[in-house]
C-alpha cells in the first residue's frame, strides 16, 4: 500500500508529536511541514520536532504544500485567535482536495453544531468542490467529551443524565493570553475574562453536547452556561509566568445542554494551577482525568487517566492523547466521502502500527 502522503501544521506541542508519530508508521509519509516563525523556516521538521532530522524543510509558503498534493494535513495550531485564523486555511486546503485532520478548532467536532454557519457552509462547499473531507478532534473536547460517553452509554437502558468531566493540571500550558485573558488565570476575581463573556462558555462547549445528542437521538433545546473561580493563597510558578497569591488559580466551567426540558448532557472543565487549589471541587491524584458519569438504568461511572499519579507528565500525556486522535485518524477520513466529519461518521480510528 502506498503510504500517505502527509503535511504538518504548527511544530508546537502537539505538530511535534504528529512529525515523531508519522514518522515511525510506514503508511504515513510526511512530506511537509508549516511553520509559522520566521526563524524556523528552512529547517529540518524532525529537528524542530525534537528528533532527528527527516530531509523535510519547514516552510511557511501554504501554496507550495498544496503542490506537495498530500493527501492530508494535520492541522495542529495553537493560540488564541486559532480558529479565527484556521478557517481560511481549511477552505483553501479543502477546495484543493486536501483532506484536513484538525486539533485546532475543537469547536468543528460536530459541524452541524458549528457557531458560524457561514463559515461552515464555506468549509461544506470547499470540502464538496476538491472531494475531501474535514475531521477534528481531540481529547476534551473530543474523546472524552463526547466518544468515551457514547461508548459506555451502549450500556444503557434509562438514561437520565450524562455527565462528562475533565480534572486537569493545566500548570504545563504556556500560552499566557489563553490562560490568563482567556481564563482568568493570575487576575483577582473582578477581572472579566474571555469566559466570561456571554454566550462564551455555550458556543465553546456547544458541539461535544450536540454530538452526545445526536449519538443518542435526542435533541438539545438550550445550552446553559456558568464560571467558577477559586483564588489561591500563595504564588505558584508555571509555565507562563507566575501565578499571585490571592489571584485566580482555579476555573471550573459548566455547560448544560437541556433535553426535554431538564438539564441532561453536562459538560465540566475544572483546570488548576495546583492541586491544593480549590480543594473542595472534583480532584485527582493524575494531571489529567476525564470522567463519565450516567445516571440511569444502570448507573454508569468510568474515570480515565493520562500520565503517571502525582506526576508532572501528563500535560504531554494529554497533547499526545490530542494529536494522536487525528493522526490515527488520517486513513480513516481519507478513506471516508468527502465532507465536514465528525466521530459519529467514522468508525473507531484505531491505531495502525503502533506496535511496531
Amino acid at each position: 500500500m502506498t503510504p500517505l502522503r502527509t503535511v504538518v501544521w504548527s511544530t508546537g506541542g502537539g505538530g511535534s508529536i504528529a512529525i515523531d508519530a508519522i514518522r515511525r508508521r510506514p503508511d504515513l509519509d510526511l512530506v511537509g511541514v508549516w511553520v509559522h516563525s520566521d526563524e524556523k523556516i528552512g529547517k529540518d521538521a524532525g529537528e524542530l520536532a525534537g528528533g532527528a532530522p527527516l530531509g523535510v524543510t519547514a516552510t511557511n509558503d501554504a501554496d507550495a504544500l498544496i503542490a506537495l498534493r498530500p493527501d492530508c494535513v494535520v492541522y495542529a495550531a495553537s493560540g488564541p485567535e486559532r480558529d479565527a485564523a484556521a478557517v481560511p486555511d481549511y477552505i483553501k486546503l479543502l477546495g484543493a482536495g486536501v483532506n484536513v485532520v484538525s486539533t485546532t478548532s475543537t469547536t468543528l467536532v460536530y459541524p452541524p453544531a458549528y457557531y458560524s454557519p457561514e463559515w461552515r457552509e464555506q468549509m461544506a462547499e470547499a470540502a464538496n468542490a476538491g472531494q475531501a473531507s474535514f475531521y477534528a478532534s481531540g481529547i476534551f473536547p473530543g474523546f472524552g467529551s463526547d466518544q468515551l460517553a457514547l461508548l459506555l452509554a451502549t450500556q444503557s437502558k434509562k438514561i437520565d443524565r450524562v455527565t462528562v468531566t475533565e480534572v486537569a493540571l493545566n500548570d504545563h500550558y504556556p500560552v499566557a493570553d489563553v490562560m490568563m485573558n482567556g481564563m482568568g488565570f493570575g487576575h483577582p476575581l473582578d477581572f472579566e475574562p474571555w469566559l466570561k463573556t456571554p454566550g462564551f462558555i455555550e458556543m465553546a462547549w456547544k458541539a461535544p453536547i450536540h454530538l452526545i445528542a445526536a449519538g443518542l437521538g435526542v435533541e438539545v433545546t438550550e445550552v446553559r452556561g456558568s464560571l467558577d473561580r477559586r483564588l489561591t493563597d500563595r504564588d505558584i510558578e508555571v509555565a507562563f509566568g507566575t501565578i499571585k497569591a490571592g489571584t485566580c488559580g482555579a476555573v471550573r466551567t459548566r455547560a448544560a445542554g437541556v433535553v426535554n426540558g431538564r438539564e441532561a448532557i453536562v459538560v465540566e472543565h475544572i483546570i488548576r494551577m495546583a492541586r491544593d487549589v480549590a480543594p473542595d471541587w472534583p480532584t485527582s491524584e493524575f494531571d489529567a482525568t476525564y470522567r463519565v458519569d450516567i445516571t440511569g438504568d444502570p448507573d454508569i461511572h468510568c474515570a480515565m487517566n493520562l500520565g503517571e499519579a502525582q506526576g508532572h507528565g501528563a500535560g504531554r500525556a494529554a497533547m499526545a492523547a490530542t494529536a494522536m486522535r487525528v493522526v490515527n485518524a488520517i486513513p480513516y477520513v481519507v478513506e471516508a466521502a468527502p465532507g465536514l466529519l465528525s466521530s459519529l461518521d467514522l468508525p473507531n480510528t484505531l491505531p495502525r502500527h503502533a506496535f511496531d
